[in-house]
């Protein structure tokens, strides 16, 4: 006779097969090549855009890249150009409601449809919560939360006409924990999330899957063209570090190929980085202990001037000690053009 024993364990193994099986029909079901789409992406000019627009255009997909800047944007362009890639470069600043619209008007006539919506734009504004304004909160508002809001209204009569279609929304682990120094950012990214995950939960029914990508720090160069204010040095110090340095950033190009496999898999969500993972979870499961491990590592940073002064770029902010630190991001910062003359966030 089977003992009761024996039984569990054939139970809980039959349990663990149709969980595997459930799970692969749906890999399956959602299964989706890049090959011959066409992907629009926002803030593609540089950084983590250029690298999803890489990646999207070596799986065979036809690229549209837009960024608020004209010149970095044909800089851009080119060198995606000259790899082969199939691009359409449109300025577009998608905090203007009318130059959305024109942007995926123009990308339409030109390409047809629009298989895929990459939302990746933003802003990095760094400094302690008495140096920010309304305006700086605006500001990221505007690009994160409305610009991703306004791209995705504009494309979603397309998808649902069709029934398909996939909305990848590029949020960020600041998104789901507030971390110093970084208030706008995050009430932005937690909007983001917010969109993004609602989103998912209505537009499933309707053959349109939604991807939320929270990444962790990435090199892509950015620590150059974030916004730092207060005491901008030392600011700018402690953040190149962190996104440059190998013990907490991944390169772009990984990111890049993790948010393309989750896009073909029509994944609900991509985390990306250890880091971020295990700063996700914890703070899921103790919310108000991550609070307060935040509240001491906030006594170690910076203080505040209290100036209010102007926001400058890190690579203005820049010292010996932070210039040596940050050389691990320094080919990330050429090759995703953080360098070209004339850009600022996109």
């Amino acid at each position: 006779m089977m003992t009761n024993r024996l039984k569990g364990l054939l139970l809980g193994l039959g349990i663990g097969l149709g969980v595997a099986a459930t799970k692969a029909f749906f890999t399956r079901q959602n299964a989706f090549s890049l090959r011959g789409r066409v992907v629009l992406i926002t803030g593609s000019s540089r950084g983590l855009g250029f690298a999803l627009a890489e990646e999207c255009a070596m799986q065979g997909a036809r690229v549209i890249i837009c960024a608020r800047q004209p010149e970095p944007l044909e800089y851009a362009r080119r060198k995606l150009a000259a790899r082969g890639a199939d691009v359409l470069a449109l300025p577009c600043d998608i905090q203007d409601r009318k130059q959305v619209q024109r942007l995926v008007e123009q990308s339409l006539a030109h390409f047809g449809n629009i298989d895929v919506l990459m939302n990746n734009a933003g802003i990095i504004l760094v400094g302690p919560a008495p140096e920010m304004t309304v305006a700086d909160y605006e500001a990221c508002m505007n690009t994160m939360f409305w610009g991703t809001l306004l791209t995705t209204l504009a494309v979603l009569p397309a998808m649902r006409a069709r029934q398909a279609g996939r909305i990848v929304n590029v949020t960020s682990i600041g998104g789901r924990v507030s971390v110093p120094h970084l208030l706008p950012y995050n009430c932005a990214k937690f909007a983001a999330v917010g969109f993004s995950e609602g989103l998912h939960a209505e537009m499933a029914r309707e053959g349109i899957k939604v991807t939320t990508v929270v990444p962790g720090l990435m090199r892509t160069g950015s620590h150059l063209n974030a916004l730092m204010k207060g005491k901008r040095q030392q600011e700018y110090t402690l953040f190149s570090l962190l996104a440059t340095s190998p013990l907490t950033a991944t390169s772009a190009a990984r990111a890049a190929r993790r948010i393309v496999r989750a896009t073909n898999k029509g994944a609900t969500e991509c985390i990306i980085t250890p880091q971020a993972q295990l700063l996700s979870r914890f703070h899921g499961l103790f919310p108000g202990l991550t609070t307060k491990i935040l509240s001491l590592v906030n006594r170690t940073l910076p203080t505040s001037t209290e100036d209010r002064e102007q926001a400058s770029a890190g690579k203005e902010s820049r010292s010996k000690l932070s210039t040596w630190l940050a050389r691990p991001g320094e080919k990330a910062a050429h090759i995703y053009n953080q360098y070209v003359v004339g850009q600022r966030s996109s």
